[in-house]
């Protein structure tokens, strides 16, 4: 494989480790970055240095994310705190709501696409959903009921209104009625049946959950209704969502049982349990024998440059970013081409999060262990076939 060595930019605003970064969508070339020292930092790609550095608090930033339909408003979790913000009014660092529902820290929060819910998981393996129009907690996902350990990840599925998707250190992916409160499909990849559809021995830490992505509104009628799940083994798995409930409806319907209609109604139906992948579900484990990762997976995203979600970026704690042409082989089937890699890129250090842009130059941003955020250009990661990032 060819190495092509290059310099990235590197984005300077912060003075403690960056945990997290999110790119507007409306506004291509802007992104707000936070960090440990409690801190979000603004860049514009088109100038220099850093545009405005909000002082939130002192405690670590966890994660951000846009209020979906308008960008100007961002919302922030740190510690047990999620705050919200207008972009606008950015200079008197007062947040517009603050909501401290969750008892534990807060590891990711996530707004649905009608921008009326906020998800915020914690490390007490709660997810608290918060109704931001009204502002109040609307549901509490429990731990117990669904994760036994932290629950790292969260997501909204864009096109079931009422659904939700977590991911924890219990190894546990589970599908959640968030207007009931009770789980309805529960994934447990620290089984051994569920490892069968990738090679084992790359890594011998377990397969936590670290982070969860699932595609936007528009990309759906690009990409398949899927979840891609990043691992502490190393793997990063594609599932298709669609194919998972199908299995719940099929395994309900195979024996009914009297009076089950009537509950049904009313009622979501017990968590079904996976054990094992079944004949015809469409799973794709993107391992170290494709040129993968050899360490945990911090977290993953779909490209926003170009064919929007043709790529799956993931980044480990192996000090790599793998960029994956996941669609030409998720249609075939499990692929045995070395090749099935688009771009490695070599870091040098662990990666905390990264996000992609929609503009065609500097549209890979990443978040490592330092308090220098990276940017990668479009034209290496569209022809080079490996490249090594030269350390801050």
């Amino acid at each position: 494989m060819t190495t092509t060595e290059t310099n990235p930019r590197k984005l300077r605003g912060h003075k403690a480790t960056a945990t997290c970064c999110i790119a507007s969508r409306n506004r291509p070339g802007f992104v707000a970055t936070s960090a440990e020292d409690g801190c979000i930092c603004w860049f514009d790609m088109r100038c220099k240095d850093v545009q405005l550095v909000m002082e939130i608090g002192k405690e670590p930033i966890s994660s951000l994310c846009f209020k979906s339909g308008n960008e100007d408003i961002i919302y922030a979790s740190s510690g047990m705190e999620v705050q919200c913000f207008d972009v606008h009014m950015a200079t008197s660092w007062k947040p517009l709501q603050s909501y401290s529902y969750n008892k534990e820290e807060i590891n990711q929060i996530s707004c649905n696409s009608k921008s009326s819910f906020l998800a915020a998981a914690d490390d007490g393996g709660d997810v608290k959903i918060i109704d931001i129009h009204q502002h109040h907690l609307y549901k509490t996902l429990r731990a117990g009921a669904g994760h036994t350990s932290i629950c790292s990840s969260v997501q909204f599925l864009p096109w079931r209104p009422w659904e939700v998707i977590t991911g924890g250190l219990d190894s546990k992916l589970i599908m959640w009625n968030f207007s009931k409160g009770r789980p309805y499909k529960i994934m447990d990849f620290g089984l051994p049946d569920m490892n069968s559809g990738g090679n084992t021995g790359q890594s011998f830490n377990p397969a936590f959950v670290h982070m969860l992505a699932v595609p936007e509104v528009d990309m759906l009628d690009k990409v398949d209704k899927i979840c891609v799940v990043a691992r502490g083994d190393g793997v990063v798995d594609v599932i298709n969502i669609e194919s998972e409930l199908a299995s719940i409806r099929s395994k309900t319907s195979t024996k009914p049982r009297r009076g089950s209609q009537s509950r049904l109604k009313d009622s979501c139906p017990t968590a079904d349990i996976e054990t094992s992948d079944q004949n015809g579900r469409k799973r794709l484990c993107l391992d170290y024998s494709l040129g993968g990762h050899t360490a945990a997976v911090s977290c993953v995203a779909f490209s926003l440059f170009g064919e929007i979600g043709k790529f799956i970026i993931s980044g480990g704690n192996d000090k790599s970013v793998k960029v994956w042409d996941w669609s030409k082989y998720y249609e075939a089937g499990q692929s045995n081409d070395n090749n099935d890699i688009h771009l490695n890129i070599s870091l040098s250090k662990k990666v905390n999060w990264l996000c992609t842009t929609p503009t065609e130059s500097e549209n890979l941003v990443v978040c490592d262990t330092t308090k220098v955020v990276k940017t990668l250009n479009s034209l290496c990661i569209m022809h080079c076939n490996s490249a090594i990032i030269k350390s801050a």
